[in-house]
Parts: C-alpha cells; sequence; structure tokens
C-alpha cells in the first residue's frame, strides 16, 4: 500500500513537470508569433512601433543597489515569521495571492542581489511555501481571496475572519503560480512543499471554454464571473498552461482588441468596458510591465507596453506632467486608483474600483517608473525615477507623487517595493524565466 501511494504521488510529481515543461514549450511558440499573422484582418495593425530592444545584463550602480536595499526593508519590517507571509500594505497583517506572488518574486530577487544569504531565502521560502501546502482553501477547492497574513484565517478584504471565505481569484492565483514555476525549474529542495500545494489546488476549477472565472460571493450566494481584460488576462494565463489548463480564450490578445487614437499611437484597449460587462477596461502599466521583467514579453506584449510607453512619454512633452501610470494604493479614501491611459471610453482617467472619476487622485508611480526605467532605459525615464529619490524611507518605497500638489503618497505596500526589486534585477539578468525565452 505505501509503495501503492509513493508511485501515485511520484507520478502527480512527474506529471506536473511534464506539464511545465509544456508550458514552457507553448509560451514559448507565444512569444515567436507575429501579430500580423495572426487572422486578424479587421483591426488594423500593421504600424509597428516597437522597438528592437536588445536585453544586455548591466553592472548595477551602488544608486541601484540602493534602491534594492530600500524597497527590502518592506519585506524586513513586514514579515510574519509564523506564517512566513507579507502583509499587502504596511502594518496592516492582511495578503492576497497576488502579493503573496509579489512577495516570492521579491525573495528571489533579494537572493540574487544580495541582499540576503542563502539560509535566510531558505528559512522565508520554505516557510511560505509550508504555509501555502496547508492555508483552508475556499469550499476546499482553491486559495480564498484574502487571509490574515499572521493567523493565516481566511478574510475578507477589511481584514474580517469569515468562515467560509469570500472566494477565489483567478487572476491572483495566476499570478502566484509564476513564482512557483521559477522555483519548480530552478530550486528542486523545495520540490516537496510545491507537491504539497498543487495536491491541494484544483486549478481546472478556474477555466470555462478557455477563460479566466473567478468565485464571488454576495450574500452567502456563489457566482462565477469571467476575470481578466486586455494584458492581465493574457499575462497571468500564461502559467495555466503549465498545467494543461484550457486557457486559449484567455491567452488571445485580438478576441476583444480595438485601439484608441492618443497622441497619435494607436493604443490598443479591451472593448469589454463598464458600459457592456459590468467590468472597468483598465489600460495601465501593471500586466506589460510584469510580462516584460519576467517573461520577457511576447510580440503582443512587447508591441502593446511600447505604445502605453510611448504615450505616457508624449503626454509628458505636451504637458510637462511626468507620466508613469498604473494601478496603486493610496493613503487617502478611496485608498486605491486605477490610473490609465485609457478607460471606460476616458483618457486619462483616474477612477476607484467601482469605476467612479478620482482624477484628483492621478500620481507618478513608482513601481511603473522602477519598471519602465529598467524596461526602455531612456532619457524620459531617467527623469522619472529621479523624481522618485524623495520617496525612500526606512520602511521603503512610497508609492508615488500626486499630480495635483506633487505631495508624496505615503502608501507602503508589498506591490510597489516587489516590483522595484524585480526591476532592479532585470538590470542585472534580464527577464527571470528564462527558460521561455529565445536566447
Amino acid at each position: 500500500m505505501d509503495k501503492y501511494k509513493n508511485l501515485k504521488r511520484a507520478r502527480h510529481h512527474m506529471v506536473f513537470l511534464a506539464a511545465l515543461v509544456f508550458g514552457s514549450i507553448f509560451i514559448y511558440f507565444l512569444n515567436n508569433l507575429d501579430l500580423r499573422k495572426q487572422g486578424l484582418g479587421v483591426i488594423e495593425i500593421e504600424r509597428v512601433i516597437a522597438p528592437d530592444l536588445n536585453v544586455s545584463k548591466k553592472v548595477l550602480t551602488a544608486y541601484d543597489m540602493e534602491v534594492a536595499k530600500t524597497a527590502w526593508h518592506y519585506f524586513e519590517n513586514n514579515y510574519h515569521e509564523e506564517t512566513g507571509l507579507v502583509s499587502s500594505v504596511d502594518n496592516f497583517p492582511s495578503t492576497t495571492l497576488w502579493d503573496t506572488g509579489n512577495y516570492l518574486m521579491a525573495l528571489i530577487a533579494a537572493e540574487k542581489l544580495a541582499l540576503i544569504d542563502a539560509s535566510e531565502y531558505d528559512k522565508r521560502m520554505r516557510t511560505a511555501l509550508t504555509t501555502l501546502g496547508k492555508i483552508e482553501l475556499y469550499r476546499g477547492v482553491l486559495p480564498n481571496k484574502v487571509y490574515n497574513a499572521s493567523t493565516l484565517a481566511m478574510t475578507d478584504y477589511a481584514n474580517v475572519d469569515t468562515k467560509d471565505g469570500i472566494g477565489w481569484s483567478a487572476i491572483d492565483i495566476g499570478r502566484i503560480l509564476i513564482p512557483m514555476a521559477y522555483v519548480q525549474f530552478n530550486q528542486p529542495e523545495y520540490h516537496k512543499e510545491l507537491r504539497q500545494i498543487l495536491m491541494r489546488w484544483n486549478v481546472r476549477e478556474m477555466t470555462k471554454q478557455g477563460a479566466l472565472y473567478g468565485a464571488v460571493v454576495e450574500d452567502g450566494n456563489e457566482s462565477l464571473l469571467q476575470e481578466g481584460r486586455l494584458g492581465y488576462e493574457q499575462y497571468t494565463s500564461k502559467m495555466f498552461a503549465t498545467f494543461g489548463v484550457d486557457i486559449t480564450n484567455a491567452l488571445r490578445y485580438d478576441k476583444y482588441l480595438e485601439f484608441i487614437d492618443i497622441y497619435d499611437i494607436e493604443v490598443p484597449y479591451d472593448k469589454r468596458d463598464k458600459a457592456h460587462s459590468d467590468a472597468n477596461n483598465y489600460v495601465v502599466m501593471e500586466p506589460y510591465m510584469l510580462d516584460g521583467l519576467e517573461f520577457g514579453w511576447d510580440y503582443f506584449s512587447k508591441e502593446f507596453s511600447y505604445r502605453l510607453y510611448e504615450a505616457q512619454r508624449q503626454r509628458y512633452k505636451d504637458t510637462k506632467i511626468l507620466t508613469a501610470v498604473t494601478e496603486d494604493h493610496l493613503d487617502q479614501a478611496p485608498y486605491f486608483v486605477y490610473n490609465n491611459v485609457y478607460v471606460n471610453k476616458d483618457k486619462w482617467a483616474a477612477i476607484d474600483e467601482h469605476g467612479n472619476l478620482i482624477n484628483e487622485m492621478k500620481q507618478l508611480s513608482t513601481k511603473a517608473s522602477f519598471a519602465m526605467d529598467a524596461l526602455y532605459d531612456s532619457n524620459y525615464t531617467k527623469k522619472l525615477v529621479d523624481a522618485l529619490k524623495p520617496l525612500q524611507s526606512d520602511r521603503g518605497w512610497y508609492t508615488g507623487i500626486y499630480e495635483k500638489d506633487n505631495k508624496i503618497n505615503k502608501s507602503l505596500t508589498c506591490n510597489t517595493n516587489a516590483i522595484v526589486l524585480e526591476s532592479i534585477l532585470y538590470k542585472q539578468e534580464g527577464p527571470l524565466l528564462k527558460m521561455i525565452q529565445n536566447q
């Protein structure tokens, strides 16, 4: 019986390894697709403006290391040793799967940048993975959207314990699968912990007809809703391929693709806006910059990312307002902003999660600025990061600078500081998941 159990476990592990290899080949194929050859004849996208960016490793400067050390302060100050998790926001013991994915990426970067030694890395990684292998799952199927980072209790977004949970997010889980895949490929000493996680999570429950679906609970009633818009949907879907999950529709950039002219640049957006789908079609840097830092871009994300970058650069030329926009926390109500190039038929609009305009909360984003500088290394991105120097603190990098009055947004978050660390690591090593790149 024990022999049979061991064989069964080994088979599960081998299937996962085989799936990872398959997924890597699949994503390699995506990386080499030509957007102009995909039968998108009804959409004019012939005018390609993205340059051929040569990813060359750089010797980090003293300031690069200072930037990274400041970012790592956040993870020193917000670490919960008993669980191995990190708070999403400074001094608030709550975390999501998205931010746990951010933390694992930050941890990998910290070790590679020699901010921590091998023993500290091992303690933190092993503890975090062990925790993920034992957390209570929503209805025994998938991780809840939010947990108390200190007690591991399922909670709502206010960090109030909830016995039954509030559902799962396919987008968030797709995010955490990316550092897990890196660990699986490069650090076999953690295979046991990864196997424990993946034996419990039923990732196939997150997809229907090739699209991503999350579970939403309202008044005790569960419903499944499609998750993700252009950029986010494709980025977080890439690792689902490693599990043999059907994400054929989620990976398609063309399915709901439209363009809007901004400064004579055809900026891509998802036509499923709030008026037609009751969901906001944010056009922000977040998914594209993460795709570049981690995967090295496919043809689609490379082209679309550059168009967003160029639109922001042109806004600066036109208005003299330094522009690097994405989603971010705020240090005042409503505490979260989606600062967009385009959303719900509005250009350069900032909205809250309900779609209400909050343009007074527009800001220069710290994480977007550092990521754009790592990816594009231009005179414009140097202006962005130079403007951020006053945002260093002994607890990490503050989130941004408000456009309205140039005051600092003093929110401190896992997301901002993780992406800062990823950006510095990219300068040193290029994209993290090199196994899916044509290099």
